[in-house]
C-alpha cells in the first residue's frame, strides 16, 4: 500500500515488468490537432531529478511554517510552526494553484500553543502544485499577518511502465522523435508539451507529454527510457508512481 512513513513519503514499486503500451505500438492516437513541444527544447538535456522527501518552510512577520515538498492524495501532510506572543490565536494555512483558479483558499487552521508553536494536518483532497502560505489572524484593527510562500506537491498515486528501446528513431504523437536520452511520459489525454511532475522511492522529476498512451488497462502513464531510468523504475517495469500535471498559471 502507499503511505506515508514517518518523514518519508513511500511508492512501491508494483510486482511484473511490462515495456509496452505507448502511442507508438497502439491504437492510433487521437485525431485532434495537438500542439508538440519546441523542437530543440530541454527534453534531451543532462537528467536531474530532486530529492522529494524534504521539508520546505516559509518565513515572514515573525512566523514561520514547514511542512514536506510532496505528498499523495487523500494522505495526511502536516504543517507546524511558530508563531512567538500569539498564543491562542488562529493560523490559516492557505493554497493557491490551479485547483484553485490561482486565488488564495482556506486549507486548514492552527491553534498557536503558548510558547508561539502550532501543528495542523491536511487530509489532502486535490492534486497539484501549490503555493502555501500561513496567516495569522488579527483584530479588525489590524490587517492578517502573512508569511512569504513555499511549493508542496501533491501527487495522485498512478500506474506507470516504461516503453523505447524498440522504437528508438520512431516519431511520437506529438512530434518529437523518441530517443535514448529523450524525457518524456505517453498520455492519452494530456496536452502535448504539458508538464507532468513525478514521484517514485524519494526522487521527482518533472518532464513533458510528448506521446499518446499507454493503451493498457489500469497504466496512466508511459514513461520513455530516459524517465524510468532517472526515476529508478527500469527494474520494476510496472510500478506505481505519484503524478500530477502541471499546468501553466495564466
Amino acid at each position: 500500500m502507499i503511505a506515508l512513513v514517518g518523514s518519508s513519503l513511500a511508492v512501491p514499486a508494483t510486482a511484473a515488468a511490462d515495456t509496452g503500451g505507448a502511442g507508438l505500438t497502439s491504437p492510433p492516437a487521437p485525431t485532434h490537432k495537438t500542439q508538440a513541444p519546441n523542437s530543440g527544447s530541454s527534453l534531451t538535456q543532462p537528467i536531474t531529478t530532486e530529492p522529494g522527501n524534504t521539508v520546505v518552510s516559509a518565513t515572514g512577520n515573525g512566523i514561520t511554517v514547514s511542512a514536506q515538498t510532496s505528498a499523495l492524495l487523500r494522505r495526511v501532510l502536516t504543517f507546524t510552526g511558530n508563531a512567538p506572543g500569539d498564543a491562542g490565536q488562529t493560523i490559516e494555512i492557505e493554497r493557491s494553484g490551479h485547483q484553485t483558479d490561482w486565488e488564495w483558499t482556506p486549507t486548514v487552521t492552527a491553534t498557536v500553543e503558548p510558547g508561539g508553536a502550532f501543528t495542523t494536518s491536511w487530509n489532502t483532497d486535490h492534486i497539484g502544485q501549490f503555493s502555501i502560505r500561513a496567516v495569522l489572524d488579527s483584530s479588525l484593527a489590524q490587517p492578517a499577518t502573512v508569511t512569504q510562500s513555499m511549493t508542496v506537491t501533491v501527487y495522485l498515486p498512478s500506474v506507470a511502465s516504461w516503453y523505447g528501446p524498440t522504437l528508438f528513431g520512431h516519431g511520437t504523437a506529438c512530434g518529437e522523435t523518441l530517443s535514448k536520452h529523450i524525457l518524456g511520459v505517453a498520455n492519452k489525454t494530456l496536452p502535448c508539451g504539458e508538464n507532468v511532475a513525478l514521484y517514485y522511492d524519494g526522487r521527482t522529476l518533472t518532464v513533458p507529454v510528448i506521446d499518446r498512451g499507454p493503451y493498457v488497462k489500469g497504466r496512466s502513464y508511459d514513461l520513455t527510457y530516459a524517465t524510468a531510468k532517472a526515476l529508478g523504475t527500469l527494474t520494476a517495469g510496472v510500478a506505481t508512481i505519484g503524478a500530477v500535471s502541471l499546468p501553466t498559471a495564466p
